[in-house]
């Protein structure tokens, strides 16, 4: 499968380091990425550990989409914790289209390539509640 953007194989590496590397993790993570427009190629914007929704809705830029792997800690109702690995694909309204466009035809080919399973859209930051997480999980 081709792609508008390509991946790049760092960002690989370290997703794969994000995804197996928390033996003893708490608390939610994300891993915020962002598309190079000058080499369209997906790169890091920033890595958060240990972060709530809250302030991660916080961070998030308001005119520019993202892409989000959040390691999200889930509590079942019989005590156990769980950190599902999901993708959130962030395309605020006031995206530019074209942006909006570039974004949204590489999102398959992006999960693919870090094969991630669990893909969300949302448009405004203020969808991104644990409570809408955790209806989309449980």
């Amino acid at each position: 499968m081709s792609s508008t953007c390509e991946v790049d194989p760092e960002l690989l590496e370290k997703l794969r380091k994000f995804r197996f590397g928390k033996k003893s993790q708490k608390g939610t993570s994300a891993f915020v990425l962002k598309i190079d427009m000058a080499k369209l190629l997906v790169i890091e914007d920033v890595l958060y550990d240990d972060i709530s929704l809250e302030d991660l809705v916080e961070e998030l830029p308001e005119n520019t989409p993202r892409y989000i792997v959040l390691s999200y800690e889930l509590s079942h109702r019989d005590g156990r914790k769980s950190f599902p690995l999901v993708l959130i694909y962030y395309s605020p309204p006031s995206s530019k289209p074209e942006i909006h466009m570039l974004y949204a035809s590489a999102k398959t080919y992006f999960q693919q390539k870090a094969d991630l399973n669990k893909v969300f859209d949302i448009r405004e930051a203020e969808e991104l509640t644990n409570e809408w997480l955790r209806e989309k999980l449980l």
